[in-house]
């Protein structure tokens, strides 16, 4: 079966055809090369308003990348018109196979994109012989197609979390969809300020603001402050998970200044290896672990009574009315209040302060979970530890919308991956 006959079948522009296929060496690599000319008869069309017109002159032969067949580089070879466009003057004709001035086929850069989900995008270039940067302009072209033709109709419910980025104090304000069966990055901005959580809203606007019913985030009172004002029907939910980092890093804090005093009054250091043994949930746990765990709560210490402190909370969760739930918290928090453990009471005086927010949690219970923000920001920290070469903000813009955004792709007459 002839090359041309195999283009024809899966990629066949129209007003143009294929013509001689040879080897060739390009850029010192031995490449096959495939001449394209338009069709006898044909006008070229105007790049702004699309009619056909004659022919002012012909460039030079360009080359344009096409996916690699059995690793062999592939070049379309193509002299472009310039056309007289009694409108809009002399201008080069538009090419279905590329995009402007791009010298990647637009198969090309899907392939390129679509592979660039599954590797690091310098895994990407190395496998398929292209360059960082050709990896990178064909994830910007489908990402802003997919951005142009992006709907945020019928959204329901919204996660907001934030993602630390690069090095130092610098963040990302995320928002997540929620919804059953359609869980994507929506948004991102720089920071973690009201400002930035309230340039979302904006953009979502006020229609689709009043038709969300859950918004689920954390404990920042910048976000709590913009969600109260723009999401007025929406139920705020406070992210379950944060709650339960809170605890764990009050117990951390528990445990360091005892392992601090155990050595400065020279004592055996009982809580050796022992942390993960008080932040981990007891299910998750091996047995080994789990037998080391047995022996350690049986030793009087205030990392243990912390420990069970914790344990003691997770009951909150598993009652089935907001009432009860509230009553069970009411005398949680007295009973840890009447501890000398500073970091448990601070933990019991942010439960109450945001009490209303997390009994919403029993309103919402079988409408929402925060499982999935969690799992999408898991998703955002892997991307980001994948960023080789992602030096600037705009280049991590397009790898989370890429991974996360579920963004339509340019349509393909055909797929090659």
């Amino acid at each position: 079966m002839l090359i041309k006959t195999i283009l024809n079948s899966i990629e066949k522009f129209q007003s143009f055809v294929y013509g001689r296929s040879a080897f060739e060496v390009v850029a010192s690599v031995k490449s096959l090369v495939i001449e394209l000319s338009a069709r006898k008869s044909t006008r070229g069309q105007c790049v702004q308003c699309g009619r056909r017109c004659p022919t002012y002159d012909t460039q030079a032969v360009r080359l344009y990348q096409y996916v690699p067949l059995w690793n062999i580089p592939v070049y379309f070879a193509y002299a472009p018109r310039r056309v007289s466009c009694k409108l809009h003057g002399i201008h080069v004709e538009p090419l279905p196979w590329a995009e402007g001035k791009e010298r990647l086929t637009k198969s090309y850069q899907l392939f390129l994109a679509t592979w660039a989900k599954r590797l690091s995008w310098r895994d990407t270039a190395k496998v398929f012989n292209a360059s960082w940067d050709s990896v990178y302009r064909s994830i910007q072209w489908v990402v802003n197609y997919g951005l142009a033709h992006r709907a945020w109709d019928n959204v329901k419910q919204i996660g907001v979390d934030e993602i630390a980025v690069f090095k130092g104090h610098r963040y990302l304000t995320c928002v997540y969809q929620l919804d059953k069966g359609c869980r994507r990055l929506l948004w991102y901005g720089k920071d973690r300020t009201a400002k930035t959580l309230l340039r979302f809203f904006r953009e979502f606007g006020k229609v689709r603001c009043a038709q969300l019913q859950f918004v689920c985030s954390d404990m920042w009172a910048a976000y709590l402050k913009v969600i109260k004002k723009k999401c007025v029907n929406a139920l705020n939910v406070l992210d379950r998970f944060h709650i339960a980092k809170k605890f764990n890093e009050a117990v951390d804090e528990v445990r360091r200044e005892e392992v601090r005093k155990f050595k400065a009054d020279g004592e055996d250091n009982v809580l050796a290896q022992g942390r993960w043994l008080l932040l981990k949930k007891p299910t998750n746990l091996t047995q080994k672990q789990t037998s080391k765990l047995s022996e350690l709560l049986k030793v009087n210490l205030m990392s243990v009574k912390a420990y069970l402190m914790k344990e003691d909370f997770q009951r909150f969760w598993s009652y089935k009315s907001p009432a009860w739930a509230d009553k069970f918290l009411e005398d949680w928090a007295t009973r840890t209040m009447q501890s000398n453990l500073v970091p448990m009471k601070k933990v019991a005086k942010m439960l109450r302060s945001h009490k209303t927010l997390i009994l919403n949690w029993f309103k919402a219970k079988g409408e929402l979970s925060s499982g999935p923000v969690e799992g999408l920001n898991n998703k955002a920290k892997l991307t980001i530890r994948k960023a080789y070469g992602f030096k600037t903000l705009n280049c991590l813009q397009i790898a989370l919308y890429h991974q996360l955004g579920k963004l339509k792709e340019p349509p393909s007459t055909h797929r090659f991956c």
